[in-house]
């Protein structure tokens, strides 16, 4: 197998996290973002929508979604679970995942890419190139701090999103954090948030 990776991008942090806890260790071919080797014509073959990450098989087949990939690699390792460990917790998992993908994440990219200058002209993620918004930019602000607000709640009973077990669902939350912090959103004034954080960020995992 090989693990398509951008050591400077969320989305495959959120595997190597995940692989990290699980002590998977895959080689890894590292893809140029900044200079736009994604978008190149052999790295178009591996995967059309030219994004990281990506896990190629050892019958060379594909995989190109954080989820997927993660849950195969759940199937091959299965301890520690991550996706949960019984049928309610991983339905609970995949739950609070999404909505920290939908609430959170995508929301902290449309904030950034639609600001940065780098993304200028990439505001997207994919093959296509988009124009930056400037008003999706302040809406993203604005989701994103709604959705810190939901995790402080969260947190205020919580010691991690799916009680008190470690799980995908945080580290997605935890990546997003910090891809929140190049942007200054976040903890400022969330003490509980700030709680979990400092004890999702001191794993071993967390500098993956």
């Amino acid at each position: 197998m090989k693990f398509y990776d951008c050591e400077t991008a969320p989305s495959p942090r959120r595997v190597r996290i995940f692989m990290a806890e699980k002590d998977i260790a895959i080689p890894v071919v590292q893809v140029n973002l900044r200079e736009g080797e994604q978008l190149g014509e052999e790295f178009r073959r591996l995967n059309p929508d030219c994004t990281v990450p990506v896990l190629q098989l050892d019958d060379d087949s594909t995989l190109t979604e954080v989820f997927a990939i993660c849950q195969y690699l759940e199937e091959c390792h299965p301890e520690p679970a991550l996706l949960g460990r019984t049928a309610a917790e991983r339905a609970t998992v995949t739950m609070w995942n999404s909505k920290i993908e939908q609430h959170g994440l995508a929301a902290i990219a449309e904030a950034f890419r639609n600001k940065a200058r780098g993304f200028s002209g990439r505001a997207l993620t994919g093959a296509s190139n988009f124009a930056q918004i400037p008003e999706l930019a302040e809406r993203g602000r604005m989701r994103s701090e709604l959705f810190f607000d939901r995790m402080e709640a969260l947190f205020a009973t919580n010691e991690f999103v799916v009680g008190d077990y470690f799980s995908f669902a945080d580290i997605s939350a935890l990546v997003a954090v910090d891809f929140a912090a190049w942007m200054k959103i976040g903890m400022h004034g969330r003490e509980h948030l700030q709680r979990w954080h400092a004890a999702v960020s001191a794993r071993p995992s967390a500098s993956a």
